[in-house]
């Protein structure tokens, strides 16, 4: 499958994004700048993973779809202009809406999970017209929670872990912290491959990836929980967009915070939330069940 890198200069930094299943060429080849046919997915990460964390369940998705996915400003292979300052929820959301603009296509079908849930929330709410149906899995909305005072108290002690000991030990908080009685998982936890048979050394490539998501984490703690904890849920706009809303819950995460606020913003917006394979995670440990489920929403809307 060819894989299109590109690179986006917005306000204040430069993004890296990813483009496959642009479509075939007349003689039957393909190429990443062939006339589009296929509808445009754009895949949008949490807070410490990249477009890396989606390799798999975008070359699942590949066959039917333009799929794309990016680095978040800040993020791995998206840098900054300058030096590292908390972020505003509606940069991101602007980051996406202008992504969709240069890639093209018409109206895109929108999965994030986690942080990039909310982002894809944001989407629908402020840019309906790029937009035909956002998947939203497990955005950490924890102002909609009814215990949302423990959820501010529990951020600020992470951030404080953080300050004091460093991104490894406030990992382990916040997992702690979040867990609910079905296991381990941050908001924000970068999906991990199973494993089969004897453990395997991780080559070069891995090895790259997990040392970007371990710098991540020194954005994510400092500058990006807060403002996406704290984030909205636009209802007005989104119940007037037009676009399809879908949350989504994972049945392994059953009591964790984000799976409880998926539940709950799907109540707020008149729908209830669908229960998918998997933890927080569940797209990267899930991906032939999270393609699947993707192609069966997406059908009927022209996709």
């Amino acid at each position: 499958m060819i894989m299109d890198v590109r690179t986006l200069k917005v306000p204040g930094a430069t993004l890296h994004y990813e483009v496959r299943g642009t479509g075939q060429l007349p003689g039957g080849g393909t190429t990443p700048h062939a006339p589009r046919k296929n509808p445009v997915l754009l895949l949008i990460c949490g807070s410490i993973y990249d477009a890396a964390g989606y390799a798999e369940l975008a070359g699942l998705l590949a066959d039917r779809y333009t799929v794309v996915t990016y680095d978040r400003r800040g993020n791995s292979r998206s840098p900054l202009d300058g030096v590292p300052e908390p972020q505003r929820v509606e940069d991101h959301v602007d980051d996406a809406s202008r992504i969709l603009r240069e890639v093209g296509g018409g109206p895109a079908h929108v999965f994030g999970n986690s942080a990039g849930a909310i982002i894809a929330l944001g989407l629908a709410a402020r840019h309906p017209e790029q937009v035909r149906t956002v998947v939203a899995h497990e955005p950490p909305l924890f102002t909609l929670l009814p215990d949302a005072q423990h959820w501010r108290s529990v951020v600020h002690e992470v951030k404080d872990v953080y300050a004091e000991s460093g991104s490894a030990a406030a990992m382990a908080r916040f997992g702690a912290l979040t867990s609910g009685p079905e296991g381990d998982a941050a908001p924000d936890a970068a999906p991990q491959e199973a494993e089969a048979g004897p453990p395997q050394e991780p080559d070069a490539e891995t090895l790259e990836m997990f040392a970007r998501f371990q710098k991540n984490a020194d954005v994510f703690f400092p500058y990006e929980l807060s403002p996406f904890v704290r984030a909205p849920l636009d209802e007005a706009a989104l119940r007037s967009s037009g676009v399809r809303i879908v949350l989504v819950a994972g049945e392994a995460s059953a009591g964790q915070p984000a799976h409880r606020a998926a539940h709950v913003a799907a109540d707020r917006l008149g729908t209830k939330a669908e229960t998918w394979p998997g933890d927080h995670g569940g797209f990267g440990t899930e991906a032939a069940a999270f393609a699947t489920r993707l192609n069966a929403l997406f059908a009927p809307a022209g996709g």
